[in-house]
């Protein structure tokens, strides 16, 4: 097990932290000079390292920048006297985890070291997790699924459609599809068909004779040429206009086609991956894509899920974005504190992953130091961290309904009793406008009064060994509400409901059986 070393020149310093991290099971090693903790680590490497900011021999500031280049994921805390703030506010933006004030105060100080072990752990745990995949990251069922569904498409040249919301990394999978395909020789060529003018759009993909039309002087090899052998991803192939539709179902069927101005047909030889952020059965209704063409593209669907569905991953996708812009910027990688991540989870990421991924950028960039607080994020996630009441309404969707004074009580015991929606069937839009009267109390203001009720009913001085169940029971009950709302509202169907509440459908289902919702909940 590695240990945690201590390098201070003061006998004293060291036996006192070498006593209090025994006492909290840690394995400790000392050092009295940086010198010998540098030979140490010739053999051996440290969980986290603690050192003295002046000694004799090479300070705590060269241990430091030596420990950084050699062992780079190791936390770092350095200990200074208040006369000496400057010199450790220095070493912390250096790459330090924290500094560590003298005289200090121990309880503070183990605390500080636990919570950089804990850091040590999850950078560990990280690094083993962007080993195994470096292309795509994620441990969520969703996307284990996606990457099953990668390793069994990939030797096949079957049509594959990949749909999810801006962001989610459509082109990555088709990239890996491509990649692991005994197509990966010969090449990938992707085209946003949303981003060519449509009276481009035509050349773009099938090329043109010279002559073809005004300014063509000379023949260009569309982008069906190019990918010869390969692939060829269409990205955004909803908003691909009528006229080319067509043209592209005549290739998928025929398998052939011709240049703009071209009168030879051409062979095609490549598989079709094509991508949507759109519904495209809704636009087939409304007649704005072809029915045909949909089903030619619809052989193999693959969903890629949203980021709020799979927030399990969103730890290990910071920490990998993190390390990518250091590694870009020629810098070192900051670290997130657990409150900043939990902050990081609760936020929707309307953007999915590529908005993660400028975050991390952006906090490489503008964090003041190399460990990031919740202060340190941008101010949309500070609101969500915060709640939300105080969140901006940057999407311009409405704000929720509130409940008026007079239905305040009723409201206040439901949620301490069943935690059934006040709502009633989510129906009656007469019934729920009444519910949002102006001068009416937001449900985080009753959900407040609720909890002040229960801390008010509690002892005055609580046992520090004693255990209270409130946080988990108001978020059992919370939970509960919600989902029993979504479920009347649909009258039962869990996927319908998922899908309103912005979920999966593999969660909505553990929660309704976790909170033992399964004779309400019906079934789809």
């Amino acid at each position: 097990m590695n240990a945690v070393w201590i390098v201070d020149d003061d006998q004293s310093i060291r036996w006192v932290l070498e006593k209090a991290l025994a006492r909290e099971g840690l394995a400790v090693r000392a050092f009295a000079t940086a010198g010998e903790c540098l030979r140490a680590l010739e053999d051996d490497s440290p969980q986290v390292l603690v050192s003295d900011i002046r000694m004799p021999g090479a300070s705590g500031i060269d241990l430091l920048q030596q420990v950084r280049r050699r062992k780079p994921a190791v936390p770092v805390i350095i200990m200074t006297a208040y006369s000496d703030l400057d010199s450790a506010v220095s070493a912390f933006q250096g790459g330090a985890f924290e500094y560590l004030p003298k005289p200090f105060d121990l309880p503070r100080a183990v605390e500080l070291i636990r919570r950089a072990v804990g850091e040590s752990e999850r950078e560990a745990g990280a690094d083993e997790s962007v080993e195994a995949g470096v292309d795509m990251l994620g441990q969520a069922p969703a996307m284990q699924e996606v990457f099953r569904a990668i390793g069994r498409l990939s030797q096949s040249n079957v049509t594959v459609l990949i749909t999810g919301e801006s962001g989610t990394g459509k082109e990555l999978v088709a990239r890996a599809l491509h990649e692991h395909s005994p197509r990966a020789g010969a090449a990938f060529v992707a085209l946003n068909t949303a981003a060519i003018p449509r009276d481009l759009l035509e050349s773009e993909l099938f090329g043109h004779e010279r002559g073809a039309f005004t300014g063509a002087q000379q023949m260009r090899r569309g982008r069906f040429e190019q990918a010869e052998g390969g692939t060829l991803f269409l990205d955004e192939i909803g908003d691909m206009p009528a006229e080319l539709q067509t043209r592209l179902l005549r290739v998928l069927s025929d398998g052939q086609y011709y240049r703009v101005g071209g009168h030879q047909p051409l062979k095609a030889n490549v598989r079709v991956i094509a991508a949507t952020h759109q519904d495209l059965e809704a636009r087939v209704r409304q007649g704005l894509f072809r029915e045909d063409l949909f089903h030619r593209l619809n052989v193999i669907r693959l969903r890629l899920p949203p980021l709020r569905e799979r927030t399990e991953d969103i730890a290990l996708l910071a920490r990998h974005f993190l390390q990518k812009s250091a590694r870009d910027l020629g810098v070192e990688p900051k670290r997130l504190s657990e409150a900043a991540m939990q902050a990081m989870r609760a936020f929707g990421w309307p953007g999915n992953v590529r908005q993660l991924e400028n975050v991390c950028h952006w906090l490489t960039v503008m964090a003041p130091a190399q460990g990031v607080d919740v202060k340190d994020l941008p101010p949309e996630i500070r609101a969500a961290a915060a709640g939300p009441a105080a969140r901006p309404d940057t999407a311009g969707a409405a704000p929720a309904a509130s409940i008026a004074p007079a239905d305040a009580q009723a409201a206040a015991s439901e949620a301490s009793g069943s935690g059934a929606a006040a709502a009633g069937e989510g129906e009656d839009e007469g019934a729920a406008e009444s519910l949002a009267a102006a001068d009416a109390p937001g449900w985080s203001t009753l959900l407040e009064r609720e909890v002040a009720a229960h801390l008010a009913a509690q002892p005055a001085v609580l046992d520090v060994d004693g255990h209270s169940d409130l946080m988990d029971r108001l978020t059992r009950e919370f939970e509960g509400t919600i989902i029993r709302a979504a479920l009347r509202h649909t009258r039962g169907r869990r996927i319908d409901a998922a899908l309103r509440l912005g979920i999966g459908r593999n969660t909505i289902t553990r929660k309704i059986q976790g909170l033992h919702l399964d004779d309400e909940a019906g079934a789809d």
